[in-house]
């Protein structure tokens, strides 16, 4: 097998799933800069020019870095990160959408819609992205209410793909000026909670 990865979220976010399953691939880095996300090669691989993107032994692609992690899930299943019945499965993929949509999603939106590297994937609205960044500390207050009842993880007692997912939020929203806001102390303690994991370093 061969990742195709590089900078960003989420080639990060698949990077902390191999680490916390000590998964070790040969990886190919994709330096978006130099446009090797659109050379006929890479395209061949993901029609969409996106990254990350796990070229199996047989020739089989699969994109999309919750994918994937479904597939490393399910090849190496110790330690089980999308949980372990149908409650606990429910509730991960519940928070890691969750994750998605509200807080990923709203960050994702700011570095869209103002960063010079977007400006030919789609028209920008500057204004919306303002928007969405006044947006952010509140997506963090819901989820500081959210952490509230005193549990140790997003989707319960256990770490899991949910957590990596608000944890790369976190991260990217650094990267873009956004931090956390200090005084959410639910969020501010799973955050470091999360940070304090080997896998943060992958």
């Amino acid at each position: 097998m061969k990742l195709y990865q590089g900078i960003g979220p989420n080639s990060y976010r698949v990077r902390i799933f191999m680490a916390e399953k000590a998964v070790t691939l040969p990886m190919a880095d994709i330096d978006f800069f130099k446009g090797e996300h659109k050379s006929p090669e890479f395209l061949k691989l993901n029609s969409l020019g996106q990254i990350p993107v796990l070229e199996l032994d047989n020739g089989t692609i699969i994109t999309e870095s919750v994918a994937i992690c479904r597939y490393l899930e399910e090849t190496h299943p110790e330690p089980p990160l999308f949980g372990t019945d149908a409650v606990s499965r429910a509730k991960v993929e519940m928070w890691n959408r969750r994750a998605e949509l509200v807080i990923f999603a709203t960050i994702g939106n700011v570095a869209l819609h103002t960063e010079e590297f977007f400006k030919d994937r789609l028209t920008q609205f500057p204004a919306f992205a303002e928007t969405e960044r006044q947006a952010v500390p509140k997506k963090w207050a819901w989820l500081d209410r959210e952490l509230a009842d005193g549990r140790s993880f997003l989707a319960g007692d256990s770490f899991s793909i949910a957590d990596i997912t608000a944890g790369v939020c976190g991260w990217l929203g650094e990267a873009f000026g956004m931090e956390i806001p200090a005084s959410l102390t639910n969020v501010q303690r799973w955050n470091e909670r999360v940070r304090s994991r080997p896998s943060w370093n992958a």
